[in-house]
């Protein structure tokens, strides 16, 4: 992989797209930042990137994300992570905390975001636990974590106690922190999972009602659970949602273990729509890398963070003419508002956060060719249309596809 360090560049001939525009010019940036979308005349030493035939977008941000260390680090490491995210064309990952040990305490978080500022190709924001190392007993230490971070779940179980939940909230408000909620109730995990995730997420948004804090749901997968948070929204809750690829193009009919798992094909079209009605605040990879014997003993996940771009274009923008200006509002710029980060807008001021993408390449999904250490995917083999062919963190180029080179 090439990558250039220190140095200012410009994108020339390029398609610019984000949520607020779709035009061609050219992108400088200097230290890190956009500084200009005007002519680059006299802008001598510069590193010049051609971006004919291709489209420049805001680096994607991703809401949901299992690294896996510390702890599974046979699964993936941050520094596997990092490669795969940014072959993937994100430069900034929400990190889930189901760790071993789980991000219960500062020290946790503060190694994990220090790894991958050491590491340099991702920005990694560590999530706290809701409750103690996830045994859903114990919020004594949320005062401690939330001094490094604004983030807490219990993502991978949920929170079962009614009162230790409207109690991570109340001091979530406190906090001005983000809940994010893995909706579950294990009464029905094995017997009803569309009741398990549908009851979780009404308890959820009314704790979030009567506390007043910012809530986030997690992957979000029945037509039931989409219609509350709608309902919520026009309400005015303080309320922001996820959906993952899979959940948009995966149904039950495929035989893959995911949680939640791959709803009905109504469901689908419920989250699409949610979608093209500006529902749905952030496209969340849930990617959850496994060994192969752990996938095999049925560990619930999909490796998807290298994919979802094209996943998405492919249904989303190819299949239901959502456009490329939409998509990238729910896989930058929304998600990078949710996480208070001056990223996800192609604008002066803005980090320089690049992916290049080929629209219309159509490619084939191959496992063996993920960069992550899990090659779990229902998708191999299936033919999608979207293709990164660059990278771009802060004005460093941090992944370069071979097809960049031989356009």
């Amino acid at each position: 992989m090439d990558i250039y360090k220190d140095m200012d560049l410009i994108i020339t001939n390029v398609k610019i797209v984000d949520a607020n525009k779709d035009e061609y010019g050219i992108i400088i940036i200097e230290d890190g930042l956009i500084v200009s979308l005007d002519s680059a005349s006299g802008a001598k030493g510069y590193r010049i990137i051609n971006g004919k035939g291709l489209t420049a977008m805001p680096a994607l941000v991703d809401t949901h994300a299992h690294f896996r260390e510390p702890g599974f680090e046979y699964k993936e490491t941050i520094e596997t992570g990092s490669k795969a995210a940014v072959r993937g064309g994100y430069t900034t990952v929400l990190l889930m905390g189901n760790t071993n040990p789980p991000a219960s305490s500062k020290e946790i978080i503060e190694l994990v975001q220090e790894k991958a500022r050491n590491i340099g190709l991702v920005d990694v924001i560590q999530c706290a636990t809701v409750t103690s190392d996830i045994r859903g007993e114990n919020i004594s230490h949320l005062t401690s974590v939330l001094e490094a971070t604004k983030f807490i779940t219990d993502d991978g179980k949920g929170v079962m106690n009614d009162k230790i939940a409207l109690d991570a909230m109340m001091i979530a408000k406190s906090k001005d922190a983000t809940v994010i909620s893995h909706a579950e109730n294990h009464f029905f995990s094995n017997t009803d999972m569309r009741l398990a995730e549908n009851l979780m997420t009404y308890r959820d948004i009314e704790l979030a009602r009567i506390t007043g804090c910012k809530l986030h749901m997690a992957h979000v997968s029945t037509k039931e659970a989409i219609g509350r948070i709608i309902e919520s929204k026009r309400e005015g809750l303080n309320l922001t949602c996820e959906v993952t690829p899979h959940h948009l193009i995966g149904d039950n009919r495929i035989e893959y273990r995911v949680n939640p798992p791959l709803r009905e094909r109504e469901d689908v079209v419920a989250l699409i729509e949610a979608i093209k009605e500006g529902y749905v605040d952030a496209i969340g990879t849930d990617h959850a890398p496994h060994s192969q014997e752990d996938k095999e003993k049925g560990a619930p996940g999909i490796s998807g963070i290298e994919t979802s771009f094209s996943i998405c274009n492919t249904v989303l923008v190819k299949e239901h003419n959502i456009s490329m200006s939409e998509l990238s509002g729910i896989m930058s710029e929304k998600p990078a508002k949710i996480l208070g980060i001056k990223k996800g807008l192609i604008k002066e001021g803005y980090a320089g956060d690049i992916v290049l993408v080929d629209e219309d390449a159509s490619y084939i999904i191959s496992s063996d060719e993920f960069v992550s250490k899990g090659k779990n995917t229902p998708f191999d083999g299936l033919s999608v249309y979207g293709k990164v062919m660059m990278t771009i963190k802060a004005g460093e180029v941090v992944y370069k596809g071979a097809e960049y080179d031989s356009r």
